[in-house]
């Protein structure tokens, strides 16, 4: 059973990014976090879904206000084996780490 780190990344500007994917024959247990490193609110999304791309069912979060040097964070989100995960911020400068633990 793996856990702790499942997925960071830097986000680029108005770009979807594959943060994480669950593991075959695995139900994981995910927390989401977002740092806002800019000294403006930004804009977040997370989508969890299946395809090779989130469609718009596939959203959770959508344009999700972060403030100014702050921080967002989902918690105890459920992907079944298979499910992707992605996020994308409006602006550069946001950091997102996914964390948990695969049962």
């Amino acid at each position: 059973m793996a856990s702790g780190k499942l997925g960071a990344a830097d986000l680029a500007v108005a770009t979807d990014t594959l943060l994480f994917t669950a593991a075959a024959s695995k139900v994981t247990t995910v927390n989401v976090r977002f740092a806002n490193r800019n000294p403006t609110p930004v804009k977040v999304r997370v989508a969890i879904g299946v395809g090779g791309a989130p469609a718009n069912m596939d959203y959770i979060d959508y344009d999700v206000s972060v403030i100014a040097n702050g921080v967002l964070e989902d918690t105890g989100l459920v992907m079944t084996a298979g499910e992707k995960m992605w996020v994308r911020s409006d602006t550069a400068n946001v950091s997102v780490r996914a964390h948990g633990m695969e049962n």
